[in-house]
């Protein structure tokens, strides 16, 4: 059991000494959701901040001509509004299914990141693309997002060539909101489920741990919502949590009001499976875009640059891209909106202060029930 029960406070984070005072990674959220104003923010409450570097040069001018300069100096742009704003801690999401992954790759190391986060695919090969100087001194601090322990495994057993280990794992389970690794009859089926994938990571992670000394946190991410959710996965042995869904409804996040208000207005039922353009399944909230698309309605468009390695732009009914762009700056008739499973509990707008203050009183209360428990089992 990793958490100490006889404290109400959260512990904090340590990523290869990088310390964050409170376990609590932001996910990383696409095409402009989460960059310099939501990252700085949660970075100035004690947590690591996190900017998603997918599309962030959609909103370039050259963008259509010159799309792999145009997202790289987009995301250095936002590091350094980021670093202006908060001297916390400031991570960066890059997808490995980009086509422009290793451009994104370098910019977000030059400009110092803190820790980089790698998803959407397994990084195999990312010590490769870094100096051998960035390898061994451990800057930035390299966490792949894994779905399963075997995944975890491969990334060790190829790192271990170029005499790298991450630095961290983030094993994200079914309930996230975006693109899922899994497939769709995994979705719901209990031998998936997160608390069974924090203990198979860990023990993946496990030899890695004994033969280099390193420590090598495991996050949980996927469907943790509340201070009570922290101490689940705690208990289970995660160090820390990656939370996304929490921190779109507030004042900080970087989208629209209109984008921020379709999860205040959610139900639960409006949380929807979608299958995207790019062969993953997806968890989204449901809206007339959505149902067009589901009646077989197409959504013409030109493809100025294939963003994903998988994406069939070719027979796609639709760009996603393009879709979450126009959500973004609030064109929801032209888009749609991804969350996770718990996005429909946000029933208005607040501040990230009041989330982390509201995360903690939960976590308080949490260790309380969990402490009289115990105490009437005894």
């Amino acid at each position: 059991m990793q958490t100490e029960l006889h404290t109400t406070r959260m512990p904090g984070l340590n990523i290869s000494g990088l310390k964050a005072p409170l376990p609590v990674i932001q996910g990383g959220m696409g095409v402009g959701i989460s960059v310099s104003g939501l990252a700085s923010a949660v970075a100035g409450q004690g947590g690591i901040g996190v900017i998603a570097a997918v599309g962030l040069g959609m909103l370039e001018p050259d963008f259509n001509t010159n799309f792999k300069e145009a997202n790289a100096r987009a995301l250095r742009k936002e590091i350094r509004k980021a670093r202006a704003l908060s001297t916390g801690l400031i991570g960066v999401n890059i997808m490995v299914a980009l086509s422009d992954f290793d451009e994104l790759l370098a910019a977000a190391a030059d400009e110092g990141a803190d820790l980089l986060l790698l998803g959407a695919g397994l990084p195999l090969k990312v010590p490769s693309l870094l100096t051998p100087e960035r390898v061994r001194s451990g800057a930035p601090r390299l966490a792949p997002i894994v779905s399963s322990g075997r995944a975890a495994t491969l990334i060790l057993k190829s790192w271990e060539k170029y005499g790298c280990t991450p630095d961290a794992f983030v094993v994200e389970g079914p309930l996230a909101g975006g693109h899922l690794g899994f497939k769709r009859e995994q979705i719901t089926d209990p031998a998936f489920a997160l608390e069974r994938l924090i203990p198979e990571v860990i023990r993946a992670v496990e030899p890695a741990r004994q033969s280099t000394g390193k420590a090598i946190p495991v996050i949980a991410a996927g469907g943790i919502y509340t201070g009570e959710d922290i101490l689940r996965v705690l208990n289970l042995g995660a160090a820390g949590v990656q939370m996304a869904s929490r921190f779109v409804p507030t004042a900080e996040c970087d989208a629209d009001p209109a984008f921020k208000a379709a999860y205040v207005n959610a139900a639960g039922e409006d949380l929807v499976l979608i299958d995207s353009p790019v062969g993953l399944p997806g968890r989204a909230i449901r809206n007339p875009f959505l149902e067009d698309v589901s009646a077989g309605v197409r959504k013409p468009f030109k493809c100025p640059w294939k963003c994903l390695k998988t994406c069939d732009f070719v027979n796609a009914p639709y760009c996603i891209a393009l879709a979450l762009t126009n959500a973004r700056v609030g064109r929801l008739n032209e888009g749609f909106v991804f969350g996770g499973a718990n996005a429909w509990r946000a029933d208005r707008i607040s501040t990230v202060k009041e989330v982390f203050d509201s995360l903690k009183k939960e976590y308080a209360e949490a260790v309380e029930n969990h402490r009289i428990l115990q105490a009437e089992a005894a």
